[in-house]
């Protein structure tokens, strides 16, 4: 694979290699949030409220659709009055049941494990709310159960349709009295997420812009990638899933202070660098380590235990006292989905970058598409 800084600022390049407009992608977040509450709004999800506050909710979905579960959980927070939970399988959970609510999610409304977990739960008596595209076996599924369904246009992969996924589901958790989400709410996130899109367009020089500075930095390094609360460390979770997708980039993800109990060892491990002054100040880019070297990624979010914070510092300094470079990406914002929005919304580009910078085209899962192939054989 072709590595090449200069690759991030020459736009013909740049266009060459995405040859799915991933980049555009990304650029349509904004965009997604508002069709997302408008969907949502049109799908009736007043009725989900009529049998009172369910006794969890469960979110069945797989891979970019899955997320949104996770977005949900986050955006509630620890404060909500019912767990949240993703399920990633063919199963619901044993105890699900007549009090609880099931959000089924899935892009192309076709997902085998979504489509197993909802039939289940129309079988059991679980309220449904199904979320994914119209025409599909997910949206007739709906339709017999008398269920509400909001209709998704995808943006061209799973992954990069996250918030028209997971917009109706912080709409529908407002609605049942989850969590407080107006729609000055959604705006604000909507807002962010289109700052970011101007800061990290492809135009925007690699001094200029964080997301292709962020991708640089990684170039050649084994990405350790760490939130500082939940919904930071939701926030870590995607990032390494783009990572994978988008850039085919392997990467370890967390969330403190539990990594501060097991990964922080790796500062001593083989992947260190030692803290030697050649290697501290060496260019990635240019003078590559013959080896993999760690480099710490502190997603930073605006509310945090006060000890949390206090273990962050440390942690970098410790990271740094090693020779592990190390980064902070910084959230902003004051409600939850703004927050988490100013996370991903940075994250997103950085892992599309990242592929670009290696001459990836960051759209193909070929790896997926054969597992699937062969699985069905």
């Amino acid at each position: 694979m072709d590595l090449d800084p200069s690759r991030l600022d020459d736009l013909a390049a740049l266009e060459a290699l995405d040859r799915s407009d991933m980049l555009r992608q990304v650029a349509s977040s904004a965009a997604q949030v508002r069709e997302g509450v408008l969907e949502a709004q049109d799908a009736g999800l007043a009725a989900l409220a009529e049998g009172g506050r369910p006794r969890s909710v469960v979110v069945t979905g797989m891979g970019g659709s899955g997320i949104a579960g996770d977005v949900l959980a986050a955006v509630c927070g620890p404060g909500c009055p019912v767990p949240v939970l993703t399920v990633r399988s063919y199963n619901l959970p044993g105890w699900a049941g007549v009090a609880d609510l099931v959000i089924a999610v899935s892009c192309s409304g076709s997902t085998e494990e979504t489509l197993a977990c909802a039939t289940e739960a129309v079988r059991r008596g679980c309220r449904l709310l199904a979320v994914g595209a119209r025409g599909s076996p997910l949206a007739e599924l709906a339709e017999r159960a008398r269920a509400p369904f909001v209709r998704v246009r995808s943006a061209g992969q799973p992954r990069s349709t996250l918030w028209a996924l997971s917009v109706p589901l912080v709409a529908a958790a407002h609605r049942l009295g989850l969590v407080s989400a107006p729609d000055e709410a959604f705006e604000a996130a909507a807002a962010r997420l289109e700052d970011i899109s101007l800061q990290c367009r492809p135009s925007s020089e690699s001094f200029v812009n964080p997301a292709k500075e962020l991708a640089l930095g990684l170039a050649g390094a084994l990405p350790l990638v760490w939130g500082s609360s939940d919904l930071a460390g939701t926030a870590a979770y995607r990032f390494s899933c783009q990572l994978a997708e988008n850039a085919k980039y392997p990467s370890v993800f967390g969330a403190l202070p539990e990594a501060n109990h097991n990964q922080v060892v790796a500062f001593d491990g083989p992947f260190a660098q030692a803290g030697g002054e050649e290697d501290f100040f060496r260019d990635r880019v240019e003078e590559p380590l013959g080896r993999t070297a760690l480099r710490l990624v502190v997603l930073r979010d605006t509310e945090e235990h006060p000890q949390v914070a206090k273990r962050r510092e440390v942690s970098g300094e410790l990271a740094a006292s090693r020779g592990a470079a190390v980064s902070e990406v910084a959230a902003t914002g004051t409600h939850p989905l703004e927050r988490l929005a100013s996370l991903v919304g940075v994250l997103d580009y950085v892992s599309v970058y990242l592929a670009l910078l290696y001459g990836i085209d960051p759209s193909p899962v070929a790896a997926i598409e054969e597992l699937k192939a062969r699985i069905a054989e």
